[in-house]
């Protein structure tokens, strides 16, 4: 099935590329970009999330992303196929593409797409349970401190290769049966339910879809008739199953293989949304099928967001990168006192449930650090960037916001505070807003609204 597939595949890639449906003649412009792309795939032996690598597949874990230059100090978007990148961990990857691009740190957004057969990187963490004498399990940083050297280096060695820039593309298309809300109330307003990732009881399976954001989103380069780069967003947990020790992009990342092979000029580089209450728990069983199946919902959602795209020209002064810095507020349950005496007592819990990156958190959130909310401007674009597991109700209230412009969110950036809820959903309790899985307090909903708005009004 899957050859067949492929074997479809390419003979759709010698189809036309969308026309181009241009406002005017191209403005003269210094924008440019470069785009790098490096494996991500831990060796066998390492350390994923959840467990050590016994074998490889045929397609491993990727690092890519691009620097836009001409607008200001460069600006660099980098996705990586891991759960998470958290607390100095977050810092260390933007510091370094900020080191290799020439730019600020703070004009760097490092997101990724939280596929569970795949690396977590925390450095607190691992320096944490170090200077406890503890083993640092998921937390062992060298390999990814590996990929960090190896990502400065392909920035660094992208840079002299960048494309002009003529044309921006934006393209949306609806995705069926992929993403559905994993939290199931019943009459009185509780979570009653969860529908995980892979669901096995069809009743749950049978619930309505829920509340999700249904919309794939495509912002593209192009140099003229070319495209450079494709950009894709789009809100869901990324599993279909996991915990088999062989890393793999899993259905998203077949997703974005599938168009990489119909435009192969253009890197292709996905970003989940705010996927943190939506996954695909209605559409699959966990079955191992359910993969290939999964995938080409979302290619094909890409493939009509790609010939809808509609491109206009560029030019650097349409390119704007506003910061709202936030302080995240802690969730009321941690206390730093207690996380200490867990680890000073070796207790399992700390150790299982990823004390150490949330002691790590409290801290940071107690020396006043703060988190920046990002706004990247292109042309009629505003591409938001956010940490965290968001709930999609956060996408959808900035899209509701700006319905004049087209809106897209990048999720899952600082992954140090875990699952952000709504302040209702608090209330309802359920899994993701549970002590165990949200290090943020209700209050959250109000300082990241408030700084959405704020990006978003901005008329620039």
């Amino acid at each position: 099935m899957f050859t067949r597939f492929l074997a479809c595949v390419v003979v759709a890639a010698s189809l036309q590329l969308p026309a181009a449906q241009s406002t005017g003649p191209t403005n003269s412009t210094t924008l440019r970009i470069a785009t790098f792309d490096i494996d991500a795939t831990p060796p066998i032996g390492s350390m994923m999330a959840y467990d050590l690598v016994t074998n490889h597949w045929d397609l491993g874990l990727r690092a890519r992303g691009l620097v836009l230059v001409g607008a200001g100090e460069p600006i660099v978007l980098c996705a990586v196929d891991w759960i998470g990148i958290a607390n100095e961990g977050h810092d260390a990857f933007q510091s370094a593409l900020a080191r290799a691009a020439g730019t600020s740190p703070r004009r760097v957004a490092v997101h990724t797409l939280h596929q569970h057969d795949a690396p977590d990187c925390d450095f607190s963490a691992e320096r944490i349970l170090k200077e406890a004498g503890l083993d640092p399990r998921q937390f062992d940083g060298r390999f990814q401190r590996q990929v960090i050297s190896n990502l400065e280096s392909a920035v660094r060695e992208s840079l002299p290769r960048a494309q002009p820039i003529t044309h921006l593309g934006l393209g949306e298309a609806r995705v069926d049966k992929v993403a559905s809300n994993r939290r199931i109330l019943g009459t009185d307003g509780k979570v009653r339910a969860t529908r995980w990732t892979a669901t096995a009881d069809p009743a749950v399976r049978a619930e309505p879809e829920g509340t999700i954001d249904p919309i794939v989103s495509l912002v593209s380069f192009w140099n003229g008739e070319r495209p450079v780069a494709v950009l894709s967003y789009f809100a869901t947990h990324p599993q279909s199953y996991y915990r088999t020790g062989i890393p793999n992009p899993d259905f998203p990342g077949i997703a974005r293989f599938f168009r990489q092979l119909h435009v192969p000029s253009a890197l292709h580089i996905h970003f989940n949304g705010a996927g943190g209450n939506i996954g695909a728990g209605k559409y699959n069983d966990g079955s191992p099928e359910k993969r290939l199946v999964l995938a080409e919902r979302l290619a094909d959602g890409m493939r009509r967001a790609w010939e809808s795209t509609k491109r206009q020209p560029i030019s650097a002064s349409e390119v704007t990168w506003a910061i709202e810095p936030v302080a995240l507020p802690p969730a009321k349950h941690l206390s730093v006192e207690k996380l200490e005496a867990q680890l000073r007592d070796r207790d399992a819990t700390f150790l299982t449930q990823g004390g150490a990156s949330r002691l790590a958190w409290l801290r940071r959130c107690q020396a006043g650090h703060q988190i920046d909310v990002v706004c990247l401007g292109l042309g009629r674009a505003r591409i938001l960037h956010l940490p965290g597991e968001l709930f999609v109700e956060y996408q959808l209230a900035a899209e509701a916001a700006r319905p004049d412009l087209f809106v897209a969110m990048a999720a899952y950036g600082d992954y140090a505070p875990w699952y952000i809820g709504t302040a209702i959903a608090y209330e309802q309790g359920g899994y993701e807003t549970s002590p165990t899985s949200s290090n943020v307090a209700p209050e959250v909903e109000n300082v990241l609204t408030a700084a959405i708005r704020k990006l978003l009004r901005n008329r620039q």
